[in-house]
């Protein structure tokens, strides 16, 4: 059975008010589109085309969840918790109302996440930076009160990272802060920081918008990854992170665990943010297409999901599949027919969902494609 998925786009404060407009080809609605959610997940299931939600079709019961996200501005730096760690969470807070503010964990499961840029430049903030390296990064900063204090706190011994992101959250360090971001926006002004530049724009562009913020600081702490399109990245639990701008698919583990650290209006439970951070630095693994072919596979260590990306070019494509999966179309028209003896037609930014009686699925026409499925 073949069934035809669309949603409407999110209005979260951090959406673009253009880039999912421009992908499906309409006319922006003015308003901030932050993400359109293809799963069952009960915060936005997906709508089926001839009526209901998929969630009515599948009981709830698909391990992923997968979405367009569209960033505008930087969303909230953020973490997820391993799975151990959600149903602990789930478990302590049985007690809350499931929209008490006070609440960390929406579920019992984790959520990785795997992102691919659908924009020419997809900008995220991933990992936390091996310290010599942000030392070396200090040194094109002015030498301010709260700069020197940064630099002397990771320089102590033990997980000094750690208890840096706990003095600068913690609301101990708001003059350090301010003077820290003073000097980062003058450094990238200035735009002599060599080898630091882009990554010192960057985070003078997230000061911009969230000023004052110890999140920014935080944020100097984290590797600047630039994506291009058709590169991911993939985001284990414990892993600090946080989107800037651009477009992408996104899927993850069918979970809304998350817990904040910085840039964001929202509550931030720093106890709990520090007691699931992993904070062992080092570059964040961009994934990128390897070899020729149709299809780019996207591996990565969970069972949860699997994304590939395929590019029809007019040829005929029947590729197997194996439980509950999703189509998504992201450029020029493909058709999805299933042996079963269906057949939709997908505009951009409307999925085909095969449930898990089909084996295969043949694509046909020319344009682009995501495959998203149970982890094999």
């Amino acid at each position: 059975m073949l069934l035809s998925l669309t949603n409407t786009p999110r209005d979260y404060a951090w959406g673009s008010d253009s880039l999912l407009a421009g992908l499906e080809g309409r006319t922006p609605t003015g308003a901030p589109e932050a993400e359109v959610w293809f799963g069952d997940h009960p915060g936005d299931p997906a709508d089926v085309a001839g009526g209901g939600t998929l969630d009515q079709v599948t009981g709830g019961t698909l391990p992923y969840l997968l979405k367009l996200l569209a960033a505008g501005r930087p969303l909230s730096i953020q973490v997820h918790p391993t799975i151990e760690q959600a149903r602990a969470g789930w478990a302590r807070e049985s007690g809350l109302d499931t929209d008490d503010p006070q609440r960390n964990y929406r579920d019992d499961n984790h959520k990785p996440e795997l992102l691919v840029a659908l924009s020419d430049r997809f900008e995220s903030l991933s990992g936390l930076r091996p310290v010599p390296d942000t030392l070396s990064l200090l040194e094109a900063l002015d030498d301010s009160r709260g700069v020197r204090q940064l630099r002397a706190r990771l320089s102590a011994e033990g997980d000094a990272l750690r208890d840096v992101i706990a003095w600068l959250l913690g609301g101990e360090a708001d003059d350090e802060v301010d003077e820290i971001i003073g000097a980062i926006v003058t450094a990238a002004a200035r735009g002599e920081a060599g080898e630091w530049s882009t990554t010192l724009r960057a985070i003078a562009d997230v000061a911009e918008t969230y000023p004052g913020d110890p999140g920014v600081v935080v944020a100097l702490l984290m590797n600047h990854v630039v994506l291009e399109r058709g590169e991911g990245v993939f985001l284990r639990a414990g892993l600090l992170h946080a989107y800037l701008s651009g477009l992408g698919v996104e899927i993850m583990a069918a979970s809304d665990n998350v817990l904040r650290g910085g840039l964001t209006p929202k509550r931030i439970d720093v106890p709990e943010l520090l007691a699931i951070l992993d904070t062992t630095p080092g570059e964040v693994p961009v994934l990128r297409a390897e070899g020729a072919g149709p299809v780019t596979p996207y591996p990565v260590p969970v069972s949860d999901f699997a994304l590939e990306r395929v590019v029809v070019d007019g040829a005929v494509l029947t590729l197997d599949v194996s439980g509950p999966t999703m189509v998504l179309a992201t450029a020029g028209e493909v058709t999805v027919s299933s042996a079963s003896g269906d057949e939709l037609v997908l505009a951009v930014g409307t999925v085909a969902f095969a449930d898990a009686d089909e084996a295969t699925v043949t694509l046909s026409g020319v344009g682009e494609v995501f495959i998203a499925g149970p982890g094999r």
